[in-house]
């Protein structure tokens, strides 16, 4: 089909996996607390990155759909507990699979992250992994690295799943052993395809629009990379985004997410989305 993988993997057993080796301490804009102390306009931009692009937009823009969920301080904690480890709590990768037969059976909620080669995926994973300092994480270099889907869990609330990505270099039986995947998996609530900020979505990314579609899988939008691009580049970009859910989809969320996993902007929105659809967190307001 279309797929390629940019290679991520989590784990806390050393013996599991050795070629995972870089372990990460946890920067202070990872934790929803250190953000908190930031002047107000600064820590809102970066809990919700599209309030920095507010200005830059034409007054007959309709900002609605771009802040549609809107979750409290209080909530954003909440859901940033989810993804603290604790003696209770452990988050882990579980297991790999290629084929549906080989997947574990359960009934935790289930989300899973797809995108074209190069989206910047195992970077959003492993910031939103950010406060377990002691799970090791590795972004590959070698397109293609990864051939399977990757499970991990995140104490009983839910599991994240790490699809193989679609581009160049995509596994040969991607179709075989993704399809089934998100046509049959009960437990799986929603699927987060990302879009590169920088270029846009292009031609592979339509056309998982159109397998997400014609599957009738709840869906979301990520943009990442927002750091990375100039309002002026983004921009139309979001705003050709918006048009593509408005007009050509039934299934996808409505408010595409902007993320930047350098710097954490929309890091915590997700992790409260996460959350939220999980079943794990009961907005407030």
């Amino acid at each position: 089909m279309f797929l390629r993988h940019t290679g991520v993997r989590l784990r806390s057993q050393p013996w599991a996996h050795p070629w995972l080796v870089h372990r990460r301490s946890v920067h202070s804009p990872a934790s929803f607390q250190q953000v908190s102390l930031l002047p107000d306009r600064k820590r809102r931009g970066v809990v919700f990155p599209f309030s920095a692009l507010e200005g830059h937009l034409d007054r007959s823009v309709d900002r609605e759909d771009f802040q549609l969920f809107h979750p409290s301080e209080e909530d954003l904690r909440r859901a940033e507990e989810l993804f603290t480890p604790s003696a209770r709590h452990d988050i882990l990768y579980t297991s790999s699979a290629v084929r549906m037969d080989h997947v574990h059976v359960t009934q935790q909620p289930e989300v899973c992250f797809i995108g074209r080669s190069n989206v910047g995926k195992s970077s959003l994973i492993r910031a939103l992994f950010s406060l377990a300092p002691d799970v090791e994480v590795r972004v590959s270099k070698t397109p293609g690295h990864t051939k399977k889907m990757n499970f991990f869990q995140v104490g009983g609330a839910f599991t994240l799943v790490d699809m193989p990505g679609y581009g160049h270099k995509a596994p040969r039986d991607f179709v075989d052993m993704v399809e089934p995947y998100l046509q049959a998996r009960k437990n799986l609530v929603r699927t987060f395809l990302l879009v590169d900020g920088f270029v846009g979505p292009q031609k592979a990314d339509l056309i998982a629009v159109e397998m997400c579609e014609e599957f009738g899988l709840p869906y979301v939008m990520v943009v990442t990379k927002i750091d990375k691009v100039r309002p002026g580049v983004l921009l139309p970009h979001l705003l050709q985004l918006q048009s593509l859910i408005k007009t050509q989809t039934k299934y996808c969320f409505a408010q595409p997410f902007l993320v930047s996993s350098i710097h954490f902007s929309g890091v915590h929105l997700l992790r409260s989305f996460i959350a939220h659809v999980t079943g794990n967190l009961q907005l407030s307001s």
